[in-house]
C-alpha cells in the first residue's frame, strides 16, 4: 500500500535512507551522505503532504516525495514542457532488504498516475551521474535525460535531470 507518511514514522524513514546510503557507498556510489537526505527535508515533505511511504504488513519499506515545487538548481535545465505544470520526484528509497522486489516501480507508477490525475503534464527528477542502476531504471520508464545540475554538499559529480511527459 502507498499512502501519505506520518510524522511518527520519521525515525524509521531515516533508518531506511541511511541503510540505502550505506548500500550505495559500499557499491562506490556516494550519492547520499550525512547532509542528504535530512530529517529537516523529510519534515518539510510531511508538512506539505508530499511524502509517501510504501508499506507491507504495516511495515514501511520505502519512500517517495511527489512535489510541485521546482528546486532553484533545476532552473537552467531546458525542460521538455513549460515550467509550472510538473511534479518533481525526490528521495525515492527502498530499504536494501526489500530492493529488487518491484517496490520502486510501484511507487513510480503511483507518482506518475497521481500526477496525471491531478492534471500535471510531466514528471521531473534528477539522479546521480555515478548511479547507473538508477539511470537505467528511469530510462526504461521512458524518462529523457536533459542536462546536469550540481548539489555540492552531496558530490563533486553532476546529477542528471530527467523528464517524462505524461
Amino acid at each position: 500500500m502507498i499512502r501519505p507518511a506520518k510524522i511518527s514514522e520519521l525515525e524509521h524513514i531515516l533508518t531506511i535512507t541511511k541503510a540505502c546510503a550505506q548500500k550505495m557507498q559500499s557499491n562506490g556510489i556516494f550519492q547520499w551522505n550525512e547532509h542528504y537526505p535530512s530529517k529537516a527535508a523529510f519534515l518539510k515533505d510531511i508538512e506539505r503532504n508530499e511524502l509517501y511511504v510504501i508499506t507491507e504488513n504495516d511495515m514501511v519499506l520505502g519512500t517517495i516525495v511527489i512535489s510541485t515545487l521546482m528546486d532553484k538548481e533545476y532552473q537552467p535545465i531546458e525542460w521538455l514542457t513549460p515550467n509550472g505544470n510538473s511534479t518533481y520526484i525526490h528521495r525515492l528509497s527502498v530499504h536494501p532488504d526489500h530492493q529488487g522486489k518491484g517496490f520502486a516501480q510501484r511507487m513510480m507508477d503511483f507518482a506518475e498516475d497521481h500526477s496525471k490525475k491531478e492534471g500535471f503534464i510531466s514528471v521531473r527528477l534528477d539522479t546521480f551521474s555515478q548511479n547507473l542502476r538508477n539511470q537505467r531504471f528511469y530510462e526504461q520508464r521512458g524518462y529523457q535525460k536533459l542536462g546536469d545540475i550540481f548539489f555540492t554538499k552531496q558530490s563533486e559529480h553532476p546529477f542528471h535531470c530527467y523528464e517524462l511527459v505524461l
